[in-house]
C-alpha cells in the first residue's frame, strides 16, 4: 500500500472512511480480495502470504505502508505483510498491541501500520518512536511517516475532505479521489535516495508504469448503522480498470 487515506470520526454518517491505493510491481502475484477462511476480507500477496489492507467482519480494519529507505531494505527480513493480519486477528487490548509491535519491530524492513475501527485507530512504525491511539480526524499516509506533508498526501487529504463534504462517499466516489494521475512539481519531490526521474514517476496518487504502478485501489465506508462497504477496484499497467468486488455486510457486534 503506497497511499492511504483515512476518515475516522469525521462523518456522523460514516464513522470510519478508507481510501488506498497499493502500488506494486506487475509481475508480483496477487489474488483479488476475498474472505479468507481465517476471517480476513483482504487481497493476498502470493509471494509472502501476506496482505497491505483488510478487515474483519467485526469491523476492524488494518493496513500498511512501506517505509522508503533503498539504503535500509533486506530482502531476509521477516514479510511485512504479516503485520496487517496480526493486527486484524489480535483480540487483546490495542495498546498491547502497539508495544509488542513496537519492540519487534526491527524484525521488519520499514512500515507504518494502522488498526482499528469505528471507535479509534492507532499507529505504529518502526522508523518513528511514537507507538499511538490516534485523535478523530483525517490522516494522510504514504511510504514516510503519517502525515508527512509529500504532495499526495496532502492532495489526496483535500480530495477526500471535498468528497465527504459533496455527498454520499460511496465506491465509486472514492475511487474517483484514488485516480488522479497528476505528477508532483520538481521542487515538491521529496527526496528519498532514489533519482529525480523515479521519484516523479512514483509521485502522484495514482501511478502508471509498464513495470511499476497502481495495482488496485481499496475503500471502506463503514456507517453508524453498522453497514460496511468494501470494494476493490484493480488496473493493468496501462492504468486501465480491469476487475471490480464489492462486499457488503453487517458489522456483528
Amino acid at each position: 500500500m503506497c497511499l492511504l487515506l483515512i476518515a475516522q470520526g469525521v462523518d456522523e454518517q460514516y464513522p470510519l472512511v478508507v481510501a488506498a491505493n497499493r502500488d506494486e510491481f506487475h509481475e508480483r502475484a496477487t489474488e483479488p480480495a476475498h474472505w479468507w477462511p481465517e476471517g480476513v476480507l483482504a487481497g493476498r500477496d502470493l509471494k509472502a502470504g501476506g496482505t497491505w489492507l483488510g478487515m474483519t467482519r467485526q469491523g476492524r480494519f488494518s493496513a500498511l505502508t512501506n517505509y522508503r529507505d533503498p539504503d535500509d531494505n533486506d530482502p531476509n527480513r521477516a514479510s511485512r505483510g504479516q503485520l496487517v493480519v496480526r493486527a486484524l486477528q489480535d483480540t487483546g487490548a490495542p495498546e498491547q498491541l502497539l508495544q509488542t509491535l513496537a519492540e519487534e519491530g526491527n524484525r521488519f524492513n520499514g512500515f507504518n501500520l494502522l488498526f482499528g475501527d469505528v471507535n479509534g485507530l492507532y499507529s505504529v512504525s518502526n522508523r518513528a518512536a511514537d507507538a499511538r491511539a490516534l485523535t478523530p480526524g483525517l490522516y494522510g499516509l504514504s511510504n514516510h511517516l503519517l502525515e508527512t506533508p509529500w504532495p499526495k498526501v496532502l492532495r489526496g487529504k483535500q480530495r477526500l475532505r471535498d468528497c465527504l463534504e459533496s455527498g454520499e462517499p460511496t465506491p465509486e466516489a472514492l475511487f474517483e479521489v484514488l485516480a488522479d494521475d497528476r505528477p508532483a512539481a520538481d521542487p515538491e519531490l521529496p527526496e528519498t535516495g532514489l533519482d529525480r526521474a523515479f521519484e516523479r514517476m512514483l509521485s502522484p496518487m495514482f501511478i502508471v508504469s509498464p513495470t511499476y504502478g497502481t495495482r488496485s485501489s481499496a475503500v471502506i465506508t463503514l456507517r453508524a448503522d453498522g453497514e460496511a462497504v468494501f470494494a476493490e477496484r484493480r488496473y493493468a499497467p496501462d492504468g486501465i480498470a480491469v476487475g471490480d468486488s464489492i462486499f457488503r455486510f453487517r458489522i456483528e457486534r
